[in-house]
């Protein structure tokens, strides 16, 4: 049958990825030139402010500062071994004799050959393999700031509240992009059942993340909801010609 071959997979599946992967090239570019019209330059912001907050008033505030970096390394920490789990999973399914692919042949489209099973799984195994990557790298920026964030005032001024925003930033940066590759893996892992729910995931997916990643504001007067950048231009408080390092 027509569609039992593997062009399906071959066009669906790597559009759907484009679709994803250009979105996320569109929010990088926006995180760069309008921070504050996104979630995670507006966090950035917040954060660095928060750093030397902290910083200034360590004495009382340590406490607060090192329960929440471990909140931060708890979560890290969890979609770490969430990550590893599944890619030992998969691991085991790549490696063993018995085919868990004949039941759903029948069932599904796409291409079923050996060949392209093999593909699905060591495709989802390489993106929780670089996810938990990016959260064990997260977790050592994480512990880093731990300590430096109660470190006292030197002379020198070489542990600085810029240079601790700095390395905090990494962290979080890398932690959101191994939550990304997670959430990328989960339409991948409907590839199993054929290409289509992998596009049509993909496709759901982007509208999902856009609302999440930026920062809406109810006009005045008005039911509507626009980009909060709109609002930040005779805001003395917000900055937002400025790009935030993220």
């Amino acid at each position: 049958m027509e569609w039992r071959k593997c062009y399906l997979d071959v066009i669906l599946v790597p559009v759907g990825c484009l679709i994803c992967i250009g979105y996320h090239v569109w929010l990088w570019h926006k995180v760069r030139t309008q921070p504050l019209t996104t979630t995670i330059g507006t966090n950035a912001a917040g954060r660095r402010l928060w750093v030397s907050a902290i910083m200034k008033d360590n004495e009382k505030k340590n406490i607060l500062a090192v329960q929440t970096l471990r909140n931060t390394i708890m979560g890290s920490t969890l979609m770490a071994t969430t990550s590893i789990l599944l890619s030992s999973g998969l691991a085991a399914v790549i490696s063993s004799t018995y085919s868990i692919k004949k039941p759903l042949n029948d069932a599904v489209y796409g291409a079923h050959g050996e060949f392209m099973v093999a593909l699905k799984y060591v495709a989802l195994l390489l993106v929780f393999l670089f996810s938990f990557l990016s959260h064990s790298l997260s977790i050592r920026f994480i512990n880093q700031v731990n300590f430096l964030i109660n470190c006292p005032p030197d002379s020198l001024g070489v542990v600085c509240p810029e240079y601790v925003s700095e390395l905090l930033e990494k962290g979080l940066t890398l932690n959101t992009a191994g939550n990304r590759l997670f959430y990328g893996a989960l339409p991948l892992m409907l590839w199993i059942f054929g290409p289509v729910l992998v596009f049509l995931c993909y496709v759901t997916l982007v509208p999902v993340l856009y609302n999440l990643d930026f920062v809406f504001a109810a006009a005045k007067g008005k039911g509507k909801m626009k980009p909060a950048d709109n609002y930040h231009e005779n805001d003395s408080d917000c900055d937002n010609n400025g790009p935030v390092n993220v």
